[in-house]
């Protein structure tokens, strides 16, 4: 399928009751299932590590991060692992938790639209943006990361 200049390839996720739109190039993999590690003294948030390519990736329920729902481990969630932006090579990589498989989507540049009808966002989300018909969370990726830093180096 072809896609022009004029449209930013993303992937939306379900986190809780949200969704949130991620750009394509930060997605490493789409996991069926993994099994979970716990992290001992770790926030909720974060219900352990998942062992992916050589890697102990910090798995994040993002909708329980942002105070949006919770996002329990199942045996049939899903886990979209993630490149992280901050070229940190101790944490290269993390995943967010999902109930079912990611929609690949083309958004196009001038189709996403700031959605200003919720004045506070939650922690880790940049902003609320509108697909259309469909709204949607666009993650702050940056300090998620940070974020999971903090809690990793509280929990060791």
């Amino acid at each position: 399928m072809a896609h022009s200049n004029d449209e930013i390839r993303g992937i939306l996720v379900q986190s809780g009751n949200e969704r949130l739109l991620l750009p394509n190039a930060t997605v490493a993999e789409v996991l069926s299932r993994a099994p979970v590690e716990p992290i001992a003294g770790a926030p909720d948030w974060l219900p352990g590590r998942i062992n992916w390519q050589g890697w102990q990736v910090p798995l994040v329920a993002f909708a329980h991060l942002t105070g949006q729902g919770r996002d329990a481990v199942a045996h049939n969630s899903k886990i979209v692992v993630l490149k992280t932006l901050s070229g940190n090579e101790s944490m290269p990589y993390f995943a967010l938790l999902t109930p079912s498989f990611p929609r690949l989507v083309s958004v196009p540049r001038d189709g996403l639209l700031a959605d200003a009808t919720e004045e506070d966002l939650p922690p880790g989300v940049q902003m609320r943006v509108l697909l259309g018909e469909e709204g949607a969370l666009l993650p702050d990726l940056e300090s998620v990361e940070i974020m999971i830093g903090d809690a990793l180096a509280k929990a060791a």
